[in-house]
């Protein structure tokens, strides 16, 4: 990871991960929750989902100030985390960041 990307490659990852818990967490755990009884599932799902949401809006927070994000771009992140694959529609074009910037720095 190099310095100037850092931020943006933790992003990915935990907006990856981010994305990957709110699945669990609206396709298995609620699921499990509301049809079979198991109100555990949300309990511990739902926590890691949220400590990966604050993780990912910090992050993005970050990112926002030191590549000087427009106020749209850092909407559109956020809006990522919102919606069930926003986090994976919105790394693709987080990639390209990365390799731009990357790109840039050679």
């Amino acid at each position: 990871m190099a310095g100037p990307t850092k931020t943006l490659n933790w992003l990915s990852k935990i907006g990856i991960a981010e994305g990957v818990s709110f699945l669990l967490l609206l396709g298995i755990a609620m699921p499990l929750k509301y049809k079979a009884g198991i109100p555990e599932a949300v309990k511990f799902t739902g926590w890691i989902h949220g400590v990966l949401f604050v993780a990912y809006v910090y992050l993005v927070y970050m990112a926002a100030q030191e590549r000087k994000w427009p106020i749209s771009r850092s909407f559109q992140a956020f809006i990522a985390a919102l919606l069930p694959f926003g986090t994976f529609i919105f790394d693709r074009s987080l990639k390209a960041e990365i390799a731009k910037a990357e790109q840039a720095q050679q």
